[in-house]
């Protein structure tokens, strides 16, 4: 086994097929058709299961795809390292919507500016897309609602934020998930932990929401609120940052539910030396990035 298999099985494994990875690396198909069989010889176990033109990984591929990937970032890290002290390289970056719209942009800016040899990608979504990014290693690190238990994560926490319900103009009070039972929320996807926290403020409560229309953006849900046809929740730091936000009727949520926390998250083991500049940095300006302090 040697880096250039692990290399070779990586494409493979990622792109589902020999053509598009002997494209994506510029090496000829047959050259990788003849790594792979050496590799899944050398390890007494098929990593793939061959279907036609397209490759599906087995469960010992899945396994060994984890492995192959935490190698190639440690060879990545240690040849970085032993260039200098500076950080260089890829760094992917996860983040749900608000913080990256919020939170972190200055952040952002500030460590461009410090380490201009780091190639820093930002991806946004939801924290159950974020988690499985860092955990997959297609992320180096993530902000997402925590805390998160998983053993193979660790990380700190950053932010905390202010959740409030927004509701039309005009809309009685909403002290409780009773008040609003059954009327319609605006929310993204399944896998968004701020939704999971109102749908508890509902279940809490004895209520339930109505239909839950799935959204893209918060400005999405700000337009459909404002226009009067449903709730939503979000962080107020978000709220206060769009234009229109004066056009909805804002309700603070009762303990325990107004606030959550944001945490960044990495692969238990996998510190990069970008990574540990990018903390030590975050750590330095966290006092100006929290602008809204927990209350009793």
């Amino acid at each position: 086994m040697d880096l250039v298999q692990l290399e070779i099985f990586k494409a493979v494994a990622e792109q589902g097929s020999i053509s598009a990875a002997a494209q994506l690396i510029h090496r000829v198909p047959s050259n990788l058709t003849t790594r792979i069989k050496q590799l899944e010889q050398d390890l007494g176990v098929e990593l793939f299961i061959r279907e036609k033109s397209r490759l599906r990984l087995s469960p010992a591929g899945w396994s060994f795809l984890d492995y192959a990937r935490r190698i190639l970032d440690l060879v990545q890290e240690a040849r970085l390292t032993v260039a200098g002290e500076e950080p260089q390289g890829p760094f992917s970056l996860g983040s749900l919507e608000s913080t990256a719209a919020v939170r972190i942009p200055a952040l952002l800016a500030a460590y461009n500016q410090k380490h201009v040899k780091v190639e820093l990608d930002l991806s946004t979504g939801p924290s159950g897309t974020m988690i499985d990014g860092v955990l997959s290693g297609r992320l180096a690190a993530a902000f997402v609602d925590g805390p998160v238990l998983h053993p193979s994560l660790e990380g700190v926490p950053v932010f905390d934020e202010e959740m409030v319900i927004i509701a039309p103009l005009g809309h009685g009070p909403i002290t409780r998930g009773r008040d609003v039972n059954g009327e319609s929320i605006y929310a993204f996807r399944a896998n968004c932990s701020y939704r999971h926290h109102f749908e508890r403020w509902f279940s809490e409560d004895g209520a339930v929401p109505g239909k839950i229309h799935e959204m893209e953006s918060y400005h999405g849900m700000l337009a459909c609120v404002s226009a009067g046809a449903g709730l939503a929740l979000m962080p107020r730091s978000m709220l206060d940052s769009m234009p229109g936000c004066g056009t909805v009727s804002i309700w603070q949520l009762a303990q325990p539910f107004r606030f959550l926390q944001t945490w960044l998250i990495w692969r238990r083991g996998t510190v990069s030396r970008s990574l540990t500049h990018f903390v030590r940095l975050l750590e330095e300006r966290q006092p100006q990035a929290t602008s809204y302090e927990r209350q009793a």
